[in-house]
């Protein structure tokens, strides 16, 4: 007998409304982003039409630029790349955009011909994901920008980091974590608006290279977590609170901590809603936080005459990350 399969009909409404939820628990504000230049500029442009896009793709398209770390506010669709010679390079993922198309029908009540609108679907490429097509809005390289000088106590840290992933200054637009590769990936140090908030980027995604499965094992490699997701959602919050542990241990300046406890201002809901997230959160920042210190177990004092604490989460130290005082008075 055979088997029959339905086709299940895409809900285009339910779809952006998660998408919505997804970056609002994510935590993302474009003021987070310091990067210069990146996320685009002024409202996402089709460049075949060379029409601004209207409505919820303002904010579909505007943050997903944010969050890949797009420079370009331009769009198009396959085709349209193709057309205007350019390539859509292998692997990218498109960006949902949503049209409204009028259908002809007959009016149930009275049997009057009417047209009804029906929220449509199809996806697009920023022209970074695109060879082969100069951005209009590419930004010139910058040659007035200052030598950048390292922060000597954050630098430590960054290469004390002993078993880490590869770091790749590449040069691009967004700073990331490959869990597949076990590599991170930044823009130059002369590319962010301050050196602390290079390091507080880079502390970062160092933070999540420490739940790779070689390391503390949160599951990065191994149990993909989609975008939006409370897994997700809760790898970012650790990842933000390990990077403000770091950030202290290098005696990095008040401004960025204050910036990372504002980011964290918009987890409110989301702690609300699990009493346990931020505790339980907090504990796996300190061990991503003492891993990449090296913070020893035989010597992190406990409560307990200075004695090291039995640990009960996967044979992992309990330990205390041992932070020099910070350079700059009043941080913590």
């Amino acid at each position: 007998m055979a088997t029959r399969y339905t086709k299940t009909k895409r809900d285009i409404y339910q779809e952006v409304t998660d998408k919505i939820i997804g970056y609002l628990e994510q935590g993302t504000a474009p003021w987070r982003n310091p990067i210069k230049g990146a996320g685009g500029s002024g409202f996402p442009k089709n460049l075949h039409s060379g029409k601004r896009y209207r409505g919820i793709n303002v904010l579909l398209l505007a943050m997903r630029a944010f969050e890949s770390g797009y420079s370009s506010s331009y769009w198009l669709t396959f085709k349209q790349a193709k057309e205007l010679g350019g390539q859509v390079r292998k692997g990218e993922r498109g960006s949902l955009v949503t049209f409204w198309k009028l259908y002809a029908t007959t009016d149930r009540e009275n049997g009057d011909e009417i047209e009804v609108p029906v929220l449509k679907h199809y996806t697009a490429f920023n022209l970074c994901q695109i060879d082969g097509m100069e951005a209009p809005d590419s930004a010139p390289p910058e040659t007035n920008s200052e030598p950048f000088e390292p922060l000597e106590e954050a630098e430590s840290i960054v290469a004390g980091y002993r078993s880490g992933p590869s770091i790749n200054d590449d040069g691009g637009r967004r700073a990331f974590y490959r869990a597949r590769t076990d590599s991170v990936h930044m823009p130059k140090p002369e590319q962010f608006e301050s050196r602390e908030e290079y390091y507080g980027t880079i502390f970062h995604e160092l933070s999540h290279s420490t739940g790779h499965s070689c390391r503390l094992d949160r599951g990065l490699d191994t149990e993909l977590a989609p975008f939006g997701s409370p897994d997700y959602s809760k790898e970012e919050l650790i990842a933000e609170l390990s990077a403000s542990f770091l950030c202290a241990a290098a005696g990095i300046s008040p401004p960025t901590i204050e910036q990372s406890a504002a980011y964290l201002q918009s987890w409110i809901k989301v702690l609300k809603g699990d009493k346990r997230l931020i505790v339980n959160a907090a504990s796996a920042a300190q061990k991503s936080a003492d891993l990449i210190l090296g913070t020893r177990f035989d010597t992190a004092a406990s409560p307990d005459r200075g004695r090291p604490e039995p640990n009960a989460d996967r044979g992992m130290p309990n330990a205390q990350v041992q932070v020099p005082a910070p350079s700059q008075p009043g941080l913590f």
